[in-house]
């Protein structure tokens, strides 16, 4: 074991006096010393529950014959963080997460790990940190939040978001708002959509690191806690055969990853987080492999808010193994990966067949042919951009409109607001990029405006920044390079023409080239005067197409 080298021998005996002052028996410390990573805070709602999963996770390793050991991971509500200053500071944490889960696993010596994330960064932070210590690792969530009620229909965070839009534009009472603002988010844990925390974690499911179940059994539901027992046991067993993350996360499980991802219709922060984990597994993901996956992958499933069905149907449908199974009949997984089951794919998703054609299509009758995400490149992103194609007004596919150019979210949020956003139009909003927010704020506060005015089938919004996983729409992130490195994003003027082509994966700005190449060579980013974290992962950070990684 690898603790041994802390608690074997004479020489080790200043160790054990340590383990005895937490209260250890010379029994305890004899066994595989277990650390449980925990993501609970009392100030999101996704990781409130958190502790009760946490408790059964210890119950797990110890009738296992583990040591339990529990240490803290920071978390962001992104929920709480949006559309103010608050929101640079979650992808930020997403490194955050790995670096101090590494630094606390390493100076500890633990023998294997059991992650507890549930919410956005917490998920990727913790994967990468799997990938980088590569010791025995299984990861159990929080589990997703159960869906709200208003008017008989039922509802998510992005519905409160756009019921703002309404309100502004004059379509429902202060009352009705009120109405949404108490019953859309009816009990803990992860937004009840298929936003960025639901996605990722069904995504562990698809890459092999979390059990059946993972990403979609409500956080409410015993059977989460059961799983959470099942997770601690399983840890055990995962030391005995010393499967580790990186024999798990291979270059054909990250394939998977995105497979189900398109089929899923998961949020376009996925396009971020699946490249980070994969360079900390030592492979590099590009972008153009997302396209090449999403042509040959249909959409199975539109999950809030690409359409009316939630989590918690997805799970009694039968969940992301289901899904598998349904892609498993044209052969577009690799069924010989291995899990932290112990299990290759092809096991695990024996038999698990699809018990809710509704919410997950047959194979045969997808949504559409094409996976739910498109990476769009030309001359205005000529490293990538990313949209969630399976949210998008099929009217909306195929766009173009005069630029309507803002320099932060909030200039951008009032336009909308004051109601100079107009039919036909494209809202660039720039600065907002790894380097330039910095941090790569989500831009769920326009997208939600732009959707709840009634504006969603008409005009698009594209940004170097981000979008939180309840964004709909013709809206276009990551646009690479972004305006703080030398973007072309960085010269578009107001009443630019750009052209939108999500069938063909093409994005332009429609000017002469003569004067786009006078424009670049005129152009001279804008810097923002910088203090603390924030100015240390602006000097270090990647751009969105390669997965906002720190050089």
């Amino acid at each position: 074991m690898k603790s041994d080298k802390l608690k074997s021998g004479t020489q080790n005996a200043p160790h054990r006096a340590l383990y005895h002052a937490l209260g250890m028996t010379d029994e305890e410390i004899a066994k595989p010393m277990i650390g449980i990573v925990s993501s609970y805070n009392e100030i999101v709602p996704g990781h409130m529950n958190i502790d009760k999963i946490v408790e059964a996770v210890r119950l797990g390793v110890a009738m296992a014959g583990g040591n339990p050991v529990v240490f803290p991971a920071i978390a962001v509500c992104d929920g709480i963080a949006m559309g103010h200053e608050g929101m640079k500071y979650s992808l930020v944490t997403r490194d955050l997460i790995a670096d101090s889960t590494e630094a606390m696993a390493m100076a500890h010596g633990f023998d294997a790990l059991v992650m507890v994330p549930n919410c956005d960064k917490n998920v990727p932070g913790l994967l990468m940190a799997a990938a980088r210590l590569n010791i025995p690792t299984i990861f159990v969530s929080g589990g997703p939040m159960l869906a709200g009620h208003v008017d008989g229909q039922k509802t998510s965070f992005s519905s409160i978001s756009e019921a703002v839009g309404q309100f502004n534009a004059g379509k429902i009472t202060e009352e009705k708002l009120h109405e949404y603002e108490c019953k859309t988010c009816p009990s803990c844990g992860s937004c009840s959509g298929m936003y960025t925390a639901n996605s990722m974690n069904c995504l562990s499911e698809a890459l092999g690191m979390a059990l059946k179940g993972n990403g979609t059994i409500p956080a409410v539901y015993s059977s989460r806690i059961e799983l959470a027992k099942h997770a601690g046991m399983k840890i055990m067993e995962l030391v005995e055969k010393d499967i580790k993350p990186r024999d798990i996360m291979t270059e054909e499980a990250f394939y998977n990853a995105l497979a189900v991802d398109m089929a899923l219709g998961c949020s376009t922060n996925s396009m971020l987080h699946i490249p980070a984990i994969a360079h900390e597994c030592g492979i590099e993901i590009d972008l153009d492999i997302a396209n090449s996956i999403s042509e040959k992958t249909p959409n199975l499933c539109h999950l809030a808010p690409a359409g009316r069905t939630y989590m918690e149907e997805l799970d009694e449908a039968g969940g992301v193994y289901a899904v598998m199974n349904e892609l498993n009949k044209k052969n577009l997984l690799n069924t010989d990966c291995i899990t932290v089951t112990g299990k290759t794919v092809k096991e695990n998703i024996e038999g698990c067949i699809n018990l809710d054609h509704s919410v997950i299509r047959p194979i045969e009758n997808p949504f559409s042919e094409t996976g739910g995400i498109a990476v769009l490149k030309g001359n205005l992103a000529p490293e990538g951009s990313v949209v969630k194609r399976s949210a998008v007004a099929p009217e909306m596919l195929v766009h173009e409109g005069p630029a309507r150019v803002f320099e932060c979210e909030e200039d951008a949020q009032a336009a909308i607001n004051a109601g100079k956003i107009i039919p036909g139009d494209v809202v660039v909003i720039r600065y907002e990029g790894p380097k330039g927010g910095p941090g790569m704020r989500e831009m769920l506060n326009p997208t939600s405006a732009i959707m709840g005015m009634g504006l969603g089938s008409q005009v698009a919004l594209i940004t170097d920044g981000r979008f939180s996983g309840a964004t709909r729409g013709a809206c276009i992130g990551h646009i690479s390079p972004e305006a703080a490195s030398g973007g072309m994003i960085g010269v578009v003027e107001e009443g630019d023409i750009i052209s939108i082509n999500i069938p063909e994966n093409k994005i332009e700005l429609k000017v002469d080239e003569k004067i786009l190449e006078e424009r670049m060579k005129n152009f001279v980013p804008k810097k923002k005067e910088l203090r603390g974290y924030l100015k240390r992962y602006a000097s270090l950070v990647s751009s969105g197409a390669k997965g906002a990684i720190l050089n």
